[in-house]
């Protein structure tokens, strides 16, 4: 590999070149060729600042899974949840979502969001020019006093917002279909449940397909077997989100 700023010398000799015009054979003859400097590769990156409050009155959020991406999406109404957030919806871990294939760049909230809280997670990633593609964020999350409900925001495209800039909206609640909701409370892994619930099953006895949440039944209101009461009913919204581009 020649290094930039050198210069790469050619030598031909006359012997060669002046004997098919009768030249001398005895001088030598330089050409002296200058290698441009190769174009500097543009970096182009997104940096971005997520603030989560959660609105609800007695729902805690498991650690928020946030992540960029510019392909696929984290869940679609009607069809089967993953793996990995059958996972988060039904035992609020966000480890499999943060390493999803899709992931470019993922941040893990710092722990439970409690109701009324805020928090502010920082996520970035850097795209050379020739790579760059539409920049998405998505984020999931499962209010931890349900069976398998989580709630988020999926595949939203940020790339136009300009340094600076924000967007703010509230966030709705699913089911991903992978656990009855019985509000039984050795299947509740919040509060609710005793802290002792189960979480994750590989089992899935509901309808298999995310689909808008119809909110909890509780005891207050005839479901004697149910561990949640009038107090840990959820509407829409659940969250309110502000995405602000600092880069």
């Amino acid at each position: 590999m020649i290094s930039i700023n050198k210069k790469l010398v050619v030598t031909a000799l006359t012997a060669v070149i002046l004997s098919a015009c009768g030249g001398s054979s005895s001088s030598s003859k330089e050409m002296v060729v200058e290698v441009p400097e190769p174009e500097p590769v543009a970096m182009i990156t997104y940096s971005y600042q997520v603030k989560i409050t959660n609105l609800t009155h007695s729902q805690p959020m498991s650690p928020v899974a946030l992540i960029l991406h510019n392909e696929g999406q984290l869940w679609s109404i009607g069809a089967m949840a993953s793996v990995a957030l059958e996972n988060l919806a039904e035992s609020g871990d966000n480890s499999a979502v943060l390493v999803d294939p899709i992931v470019l760049s993922g941040q893990g909230g710092a722990g439970l969001l409690l109701p009324g809280m805020t928090e502010v997670i920082d996520v970035s990633y850097t795209f050379t020019e020739v790579n760059n593609a539409p920049m998405m964020l998505s984020l999931a999350t499962m209010l931890v006093n349900t069976n398998d409900a989580f709630t988020g925001i999926n595949a939203l495209a940020i790339n136009n917002l300009v340094e600076g800039e924000s967007i703010s909206f509230t966030t709705s609640s699913y089911d991903s279909g992978t656990e009855k909701n019985s509000e039984l409370m050795t299947t509740i892994p919040g509060p609710a449940g005793g802290g002792t619930g189960e979480g994750f099953n590989a089992e899935r006895d509901d309808i298999d397909k995310v689909a808008m949440h119809g909110g909890i039944v509780s005891v207050d209101d005839g479901l004697m077997v149910s561990a949640l009461t009038q107090a840990h009913r959820f509407d829409n919204p659940t969250l309110a989100v502000v995405v602000t581009r600092t880069e």
